[in-house]
Parts: structure tokens; sequence; C-alpha cells
């Protein structure tokens, strides 16, 4: 996953000369930096590393691997505990859930469920003013909730909606603005395997009680954007979509259903007790193969070995991913950073909801700058103890970070999401970034109601709280 800083070339060769200068000094042991302590100074070269190696275009997996490895050089701590480490981090169980999560999504994008979906979600709401941003937004927490990514709901959905909407006379910027900003809603609603990365993160948070408390905050966002979008339709004249016949709704009804029963069949199946959320992955991800294969028919042999190997090389990356930033999490643990970061924090403010509106600021920010798989793996075990100390369950922290970096997926200068919504879009990054400004009040206000109310998460998810 290549995490590349937009920020001028000179300040950025300016901050590489100030970072690589700090931890040759710290190696050297020159005598300004002889009075630091070991802690801190394996602390600085730890981030400085990171930070460095991140400026020089490598991958954030790579990233984390490199610094765990010149940080336990420093301290002189024998390199087969950072490979050990490595090795455990991805010897789970649990994680087989997320090859398999991948592939189901893999295999709905390509095998022709969005197209369903958009059709079913024209039926429910395409009669609205603005339909067709309705449609976008309806069919995202559709597809968001068998595929479980949102760059694979921008890049499907947003390749049949975005061209339709602008025929239609729907501003290309809006267009794209509504489909990046409700893509989102496929991190929140599950399955997502980005919280089966947060399960593991903090310490083994039961996966179904995340899953069951992701359905309310999802819906939340998926009604704000809609509000949000009505407006903006109304105020511009936008048209409603066309008039769908009885028998041709009932037909576009029953295929539509057999797609989006595989979120059914997932939750209904952990809720009943019949598989575990592991065991539920494998049986989305055969179920959908199933589907497209035999009955929508959208998926040949050749199209399914493109999906494997897509598929093969998003799971690669994940992994590794994991795997170095557990080493990384070992090295912040040895060294005490979560520690001190707390302290930190708690020096600001004791106010519970201070504190907590100060953890939003610094998630919103830190979203900007880093893709959201390594920011949950390396945010949870620091941030995780100081929220749970002031009352707030693991679980509803779970979504509060997934709504967090879910908005940090559509805000430059690191967003994936929003870089695959303007190429899909044809349109400039700037121009869809004003366009989604009412889209970023909107999720920020649904942020600060689940923060603040816990309702909205406990409701459901205490079904499965331990």
């Amino acid at each position: 996953m290549k995490i590349r800083i937009k920020i001028p070339s000179l300040l950025t060769l300016i901050v590489i000369i100030i970072l690589t200068a700090i931890i040759l000094s710290l190696f050297l042991k020159l005598p300004f930096t002889r009075n630091i302590s070991r802690n801190d100074a394996g602390t600085t070269i730890l981030l400085s590393t990171f930070f460095l190696t991140i400026l020089k275009g490598m991958p954030v997996s790579v990233s984390l691997g490199l610094s765990s490895l010149l940080t336990a050089f420093y301290l002189r701590l024998p390199a087969m505990v950072i490979f050990q480490r490595i090795s455990a981090g991805i010897n789970s169980f649990s994680l087989i859930a997320i090859p398999f999560f991948i592939l189901a999504g893999q295999i709905m994008a390509d095998g022709g469920i969005a197209q369903k979906i958009v059709e079913f979600s024209n039926i429910l709401v395409g009669r609205i003013r603005g339909g067709l941003a309705m449609v976008n937004i309806v069919a995202s927490m559709f597809f968001g909730g068998v595929s479980g990514s949102s760059v694979a709901d921008t890049s499907s959905i947003g390749a049949l909606l975005i061209p339709m909407m602008v025929k239609e006379g729907y501003d290309r910027e809006f267009s794209v603005a509504v489909t990046i900003t409700s893509s989102t809603q496929g991190i929140i609603i599950p399955p997502s395997h980005n919280m089966i990365i947060y399960s593991l993160a903090a310490g083994g948070v039961s996966i179904g009680a995340l899953f069951m408390a992701g359905y309310i905050p999802g819906i939340m966002v998926g009604i704000a954007q809609m509000i949000v979008a009505y407006i903006i339709s109304k105020k511009r004249n936008y048209p409603v979509a066309g008039k769908v016949g009885f028998k041709e709704a009932l037909k576009i009804t029953r295929d539509s259903i057999l797609g989006l029963l595989v979120g059914l069949i997932i939750i209904l199946g952990i809720i009943l007790g019949i598989f575990t959320a592991t065991e539920a992955s494998v049986v989305a991800a055969v179920y959908a193969l199933i589907i497209t294969m035999f009955v929508y028919k959208t998926m040949g042999l050749k199209k399914l070995i493109e999906v494997f190997k897509s598929a093969s090389i998003t799971i690669a990356m994940v992994l590794f991913l994991i795997a170095n930033a557990s080493a990384f999490g070992y090295l912040m643990a040895y060294l005490r950073i979560p520690t001190t970061i707390a302290q930190a924090l708690l020096s600001v403010t004791t106010n519970k909801y201070l504190l907590m509106l100060l953890i939003n600021g610094v998630l919103l920010l830190l979203g900007m700058i880093m893709d959201m798989a390594p920011l949950i793996l390396i945010v949870t075990p620091i941030l995780l103890p100081i929220v749970t100390k002031f009352g707030w369950s693991p679980i509803q922290f779970g979504i509060i970070l997934m709504l967090n970096l879910s908005i940090g997926l559509c805000t430059p200068p690191v967003g994936n999401t929003l870089f695959v919504g303007c190429a899909v879009g044809k349109t400039t990054i700037e121009k869809t970034v004003k366009a989604m400004w009412p889209f970023y009040i909107a999720m920020i206000i649904i942020l600060l109601l689940v923060t603040y109310i816990p309702w909205f998460t406990m409701f459901l998810g205490s079904i499965f709280e331990r």
C-alpha cells in the first residue's frame, strides 16, 4: 500500500535532511545527544525512520518493518525478536477472514452484482428529487454491506452511475462527490475487513459485536448524505429517475435479492451461532462465486482467474502490512510510547468529553495523511486504553475509529477513495473536494453523535459484547 505525501518537493527535501541528521547523530552518539535517555532515543529513531521512509516513497508496510529493525539494532535487541513478532503478527486464526472477505468483495465488484444493486436501489428511491444521487447512496449502502470496501464501491458503482448522472444533467463534481462519500459506508456497514484488523489490534474484541455495532451508524451516515443530496438536488432542480414498471420491478428485485443475501447470510449466521465470523467469510466467498458464475453467469473462468489474481495482490499487501505493524507495535510498547502519548493527552484535559473531541480531531488529521489499515494498527494500542479508562466501550471506539478514518479516505493529500473516484469520474481533486464539503459536514455530525451517544453503537453491539 504505497502512500506518497503530496507536499512541495523543497519542503520534503528539508524534512528528509533533518530526519536523516537526527537518526545519524543518535547512532553516532554525538556530544549533544549523550544526555538523551535510551528510551527517548529509541522512540526518536523509530518514528523518524518511519516518516523518513514514507517521505522517500516507500510503502507503509516496508516503512514499518525497516524502522522496527533499525530501532532494534540501536537498542541492541536481537533481530530474531523482530522477525518473531512479524511472524506472530499474522499467526492468528481470525485473520483468515480477511482474505476471504477481500475475495468475496472482489467477486461481487467484478461479477455484476453492483449493476443489480443499482437497479434495485432505483426502485426504492429513484422517484425522489435527485433520484440518481439517492440511488447512488442507497446502492453504496447495499454494496458496502456485501463488499466491505470503499474503493471497490467507488470503482464499481461509480463506473455505472457517474456517467449516467452527468448525462441526466447532474454536475460532474457533485456526482463524483456523492459516489466517494457514500462509498465509505462499506467501512462501517459489515462485513468490513478493517473491523477485523481493529479486533486484532484491540486484543480480540468480538468481531460479531463490531459487525452488529456498525449497522446503525452506517445507516445514519447514508441518511445524512441523502438529506444533503436532496437539499442540493432541490436547489439545483436535478431530475428524478425514470419510473420502473411493476413487472420489471419484480424481476429486478428477484435478481438483486440473490446478491444482497450475502450480507444477510453472514449476519444471521453469526447471530444464530451457525458459524463464526471467520467461517462466515468463507461462506460469503463461496456464495458470491456460485451466484456470479452459475446464476447471473457474468463471470467465466478467464475473469475468475483475473479476480483471484487481483484479490491475491490485495491480500498479500494487507497481511504483509499487519505482520510488519506487529513488530512496530511491539517496539512502541517496549519503548512505552502509548503511555507517553496518553500522559500528553491527559495533560491537555481530563474532561472525558473534551478528550474524545481532541482524539477525534487527531484521528481526522491522521486520516488525511495515512492509509486506513496501518493507522488502525498503530493508533489502537495507543488510544484504546485511554478511552476505555474514561468509560467508552472498545466496540464503540472501534466504530468511532472507523468513522474517523473513513472520512480520511475522502480527504487529500492521501485519500485512496478520493483518488479512485476522481479517476473514475474524470475530474480533478480540487473541484471534487469543493463539492464534498456539505457531505463532510454531514459525516462529522454523525461522528459526533456516535461518539457521545453510546446507544447508536451499543444497542446492537451489546448482543455480542463480552
